[in-house]
């Protein structure tokens, strides 16, 4: 047929199809949205060739269509269906389950021969090897390492620097939003040659308050305490920001019957309602069930008349909440924290 002559002239006949014309035919025969997900993968270069094939082999016809799919077939043929997919589903579905960061943390540790970047080494590095990086390169690059690492490995990694050094690093981390490509290549340089220095054995969206208000979270108490308090001396306004993310509205669950009854008398009905649209439910048990049968109720009847409210609501009782529970505690009245935190 007379419009098949531009297949043959564009990808070729079926005995010369290229690798490359295999690719776009391929993709040319995917669902628009798993072809999308394959060139995500892709650098740019490569996906500027592959849409240049893509267009070349618009035109092809089925002896050269039926030919690439064969050698996709005998190409592939030994490969598991599970091990070709496995590392993307399931770093798709921790990514949608933890977020990117926290995703990466935990697949550094049970896949790590899968990443090649640079900076995975951090997680593949002892704590003590970190605290010596942290203690001599550059504050802001320091930053960086301690918003990459995981908050545990950073709160280790924290604990022999001096306070004023703790405090001036966690400041640099909350600070931290949009990392520039250039602060990473160093970045990079940094840690491939504390890789490479004896002793130092590569094993094992960055920073931002809730990411520091994590790592103070896992240190011992007193060394928490004491270093959030150097922070706020530095930066009063993004210490407080930070203490603030340090205790949350599922944290009440953490206090007290006693506790908890002093927070709840202090908090009107409607507010608690809406906030409880948003807890799980360990939580709306135990605060409903410190109350009066009576006012329970009352709750409930708060919450279903209440309906669909927008998350944004929610969030903002459950702050007020969390302010009544801080001032509680600011005056004495109550105690934060579990009931197995030390105190003097």
């Amino acid at each position: 047929m007379a419009d098949e002559a531009p297949a043959n002239e564009a990808a070729g006949d079926a005995a010369n199809v290229s690798g490359r014309d295999v690719a776009a035919i391929l993709m040319m025969l995917l669902e628009e949205g798993d072809a999308a997900a394959i060139l995500r993968q892709l650098d740019p270069d490569m996906v500027r060739d592959l849409g240049a094939a893509m267009l070349d082999v618009a035109h092809a016809g089925e002896e050269v269509i039926q030919d690439a799919l064969g050698r996709f077939v005998d190409a592939t043929q030994e490969i598991s269906e599970l091990a070709a997919t496995a590392e993307p589903r399931v770093r798709g579905v921790m990514n949608a389950a933890l977020g990117a960061v926290r995703a990466d943390n935990i697949l550094a540790t049970i896949a790590p021969r899968s990443s090649a970047a640079t900076l995975e080494m951090l997680r593949w590095m002892e704590p003590e090897v970190i605290a010596e990086i942290l203690a001599e390169e550059h504050p802001q690059v320091a930053a960086i390492i301690l918003a990459v690492l995981t908050p545990e490995a950073a709160a280790v990694a924290l604990e022999p620097l001096d306070d004023n050094h703790q405090a001036d690093l966690a400041w640099r981390a909350a600070r931290l939003e949009n990392v520039p490509a250039e602060a990473i290549a160093e970045l990079e340089i940094i840690l491939a040659h504390a890789a490479d220095r004896p002793g130092r054995k590569p094993g094992m969206r960055l920073g931002g308050k809730n990411e520091v208000a994590r790592i103070f979270n896992t240190m011992k108490k007193p060394v928490g305490e004491r270093v959030l308090k150097s922070l706020k001396k530095k930066d009063k306004i993004l210490g407080q920001a930070i203490e603030d993310e340090m205790f949350v509205f599922e944290d009440l669950n953490e206090l007290d019957a006693k506790a908890l009854g002093a927070v709840l008398r202090s908090v009107d009905a409607a507010t608690l309602g809406l906030a409880l649209k948003g807890a799980d439910q360990a939580l709306i048990d135990r605060m409903l069930g410190s109350m009066s049968a009576r006012a329970a109720e009352s709750i409930r009847d708060e919450m279903a008349e209440a309906g669909l409210v927008k998350r944004v609501e929610v969030e903002e009782a459950q702050k007020q909440i969390v302010g009544v529970a801080r001032q509680l505690a600011a005056s004495g009245e109550i105690m934060l924290g579990a009931p197995g935190d030390d105190y003097v």
